[in-house]
């Protein structure tokens, strides 16, 4: 029996993940959570085979829980779900440990697929990811955007979806004079000059949750 930790910040979709996981006899929903510190109680709290993980929850960023997963319990599958089929997003998700990434609107019968898959030690992903990674990860050139830190791809990803500095200093509780200083390093680090083209950039590149 395989026993999944069902992570998402929306009751609806939530049951809905559930109700096609226990549709396969193999399978039993053993935790849920909404959001990330949730996910990390439960991980420490509830062996799983499977951790169902959105991308986007309330609470410690993705790459923060990932780390806090795989910490708690080294080697974990963690199964990545997002509602927009980004393929920065997967391939973030893969670098930080996770064993698959998956869109909401997938199969039920390919998240069954996957699910089994990272359960029994091995990967999920798409044709299309597959290929991605054979260029991007296995050396064929990174955007510049992959030399960010977490905080600073946060940070360019809240500028990108329309905040101001003070509102992204408020929504991570930072000073507005630590913002602008990530807003700087984010600049030089992507080789641009104004926040706009950083906005752009981050459009061009699918990095907008």
């Amino acid at each position: 029996m395989i026993r999944v930790l069902v992570a998402d910040d929306h009751p609806i979709v939530r049951q809905g993940i559930k109700g096609m996981i226990l549709e396969n006899a193999d399978m039993q929903v053993a935790a849920e959570a909404a959001d990330g510190n949730a996910v990390l109680e439960q991980v420490a709290a509830t062996p799983v085979d499977v951790v169902l993980l959105d991308i986007s929850m309330p609470g410690p960023g993705f790459a923060e829980v990932v780390r806090g997963i795989l910490a708690r319990r080294p080697g974990q599958p963690i199964l990545v779900l997002s509602v927009h089929p980004e393929r920065e997003q997967a391939v973030r998700a893969l670098r930080l440990g996770a064993a698959g990434f998956l869109t909401k609107d997938c199969a039920p019968e390919d998240l069954a697929d996957a699910i089994r898959r990272v359960a029994d030690g091995r990967r999920y992903v798409s044709q299309e990811l597959a290929e991605l990674l054979a260029t991007i990860v296995g050396g064929g050139g990174q955007a510049p955007h992959h030399a960010l830190s977490d905080r600073e791809l946060q940070v360019l990803r809240l500028l990108a979806s329309g905040r101001t500095a003070k509102q992204i200093a408020t929504e991570l509780s930072l000073s507005p004079k630590t913002v602008s200083t990530f807003r700087t390093r984010i600049l030089k680090k992507l080789g641009l000059q104004t926040t706009a083209e950083a906005i752009r950039y981050a459009l061009l590149h699918g990095l907008v949750e």
